[in-house]
Order: structure tokens, then sequence, then C-alpha cells
């Protein structure tokens, strides 16, 4: 599958480590050099920011939807191609599923955990079958994964874990899956 849009899920702080910026800006400018238009929450802050920006830097296409009521948090992002501003929490997510090709998950809060996990029971639930990365910066994931193949190992997963999502550790891996 070719990706024409991706839909990046991250976190609106930047975190402690400088590598989940760096990944995110790296993110950011190889989508423009692709011509791989993104598709994400929003904002202006954080890592949203980051990739927003260096997607916007290098003069590629960015369209972000924030629900109002994140409008004053999130400070929305308003040097980007298109800011489209939803009533609530679950139209912004369904929006950024549907507007992509595929999903990539880089660190973030509960937020971003939550969309994540939107996503996968979506796709399990054939609602949409869209591939989804998860961009695991520098561990970050590491004891998510632990826990994911728990719930394998215990019985309340239908599938495999690597059926449902793909871990990455660096940016550059997701081209390998755009064929």
């Amino acid at each position: 599958m070719t990706f024409e849009s991706i839909a990046v899920f991250c976190g609106s702080k930047t975190g402690n480590n400088p590598l989940f910026a760096a990944h995110a800006t790296s993110l950011g400018y190889l989508l423009a050099e692709k011509n791989i238009t993104l598709i994400y929450g929003g904002g202006n802050k954080g890592l949203m920011a980051s990739v927003a920006n260096a997607v916007m830097e290098k003069c590629g296409k960015v369209i972000g939807i924030i629900p109002q009521v994140l409008t004053e948090w999130e400070h929305q992002h308003e040097g980007i191609t298109e800011l489209i501003v939803v009533e609530t929490m679950h139209v912004r997510k369904r929006m950024l599923y549907e507007k992509c090709d595929a999903a990539i998950v880089l660190p973030g809060g509960y937020g971003t955990l939550d969309e994540v996990f939107e996503m996968l029971t979506w796709n399990q639930l054939s609602i949409h079958d869209k591939p989804i990365f998860i961009l695991n910066s520098g561990g970050f994931y590491d004891g998510l994964l632990l826990h994911v193949d728990k719930m394998m190992r215990e019985g309340f997963l239908y599938d495999q874990p690597a059926k449902s999502f793909t871990v990455i550790s660096t940016p550059e891996e997701i081209f390998h899956y755009n064929q």
C-alpha cells in the first residue's frame, strides 16, 4: 500500500527524552519529503508541534483536527495547511482515522494511549483496516508491549499482536512498509 496520508498520534508535551522530539521532527521532514500529508491532532505544543512544524518547514501538507474544548490547552496550530475544529474528542478520533492511510504512534500520555487502543479496537472489529505503527523511541513503549504480550498469553486477544500493529525504532522504518 502506498501512503498518501499518515495520522500521527503523539503527546501535547515533549517528554523528558530529547529523542522524542528529534524523532517527531525527523518524521515530519520525511513526510514532507515523500509528499505524504500529515493528519494530526491540530495542537501547537509538544510533539504535536514538533511533527507539524517540521512538515510545514519543508513545505508539506498538514491537516489538524482539534476539538473545541482543547483549543485552549493544546493551543490550536494556526500555521498549518488546514485546521478543523470539531465538537468532541470522538469526532476528532474518527476524522483522524478516516482521513489517513496508516497511523503512527509516537510517545505520549493518556490521550495517545486512548487513540491507539481505539484504533486497534476498530481494526479488530473490522470498522477499519489500516496499518498501525508504534514508534518505540528509546524504548518508550517497552512496558506497554510487555503488557500486550501478557494480554495475549492470558487469552484476552483474538490475534497475535504482530497482526495488529508493527513496532518500529526509527521514523525511517515506516517507509519500508510504504510500497
